[in-house]
């Protein structure tokens, strides 16, 4: 991960860069994101801004283009800590994914079932690809505390082929 500029002098020969971690070679200073950094060369090509700012007459730097570079620099960042963002293709729909009232027993037909298909709680899970923790507030009955959504009620209900949604 990479470390936070300690403001030091211009480039220098060794060290490591500030973004990427490198180790020996030339660094140079570069400004990313509004921070002054120690960078290698690649680093530095591909996310300093010094040498890709544009001018208008005036000399200030071009702000439409400052703030273009800004956002797809947050966009990498933010695709990059998300590893897996399929599950948010389709959208987030909170409204249709309230959970609906249960049976009373609704925990107990879940973990019957379960166990009849010869399954543990953890290969459900991942049979279904829901959070285990999901699926255990669900077997213990606690799946309004635990905020669990209607679908995951309806992806238990078609698998184990049971009714846990009270129809009064």
């Amino acid at each position: 991960m990479a470390k936070y500029s300690t403001g030091g002098g211009g480039a220098s020969a060794g060290g490591s860069c500030e973004l990427c971690g490198a180790d020996g070679g030339d660094l140079q200073t570069a400004d990313v994101a509004g921070a002054t950094l120690q960078v290698c060369s690649d680093c530095a090509k591909n996310h300093g801004e010094n040498d890709r700012a544009t001018s208008s007459n005036d000399g200030s730097r071009d702000e439409t283009d400052r703030r273009r570079r800004a956002a797809q620099n947050t966009a990498r960042l933010q695709d990059s800590q998300t590893p897996d963002a399929s599950h948010w293709e389709g959208g987030a729909d909170y409204d249709t994914d309230q959970l609906p009232y249960l049976i009373s027993d609704y925990g107990s037909t879940v973990t019957e079932a379960r166990q009849e298909k010869g399954l543990q709680t953890s290969e459900l899970a991942d049979e279904l690809d829901l959070d285990e923790s999901d699926v255990l507030a669900v077997e213990q009955g606690r799946a309004t505390q635990a905020g669990v959504g209607g679908s995951t009620i309806a992806v238990l209900e078609e698998f184990l082929d049971v009714d846990l949604v009270d129809e009064r």
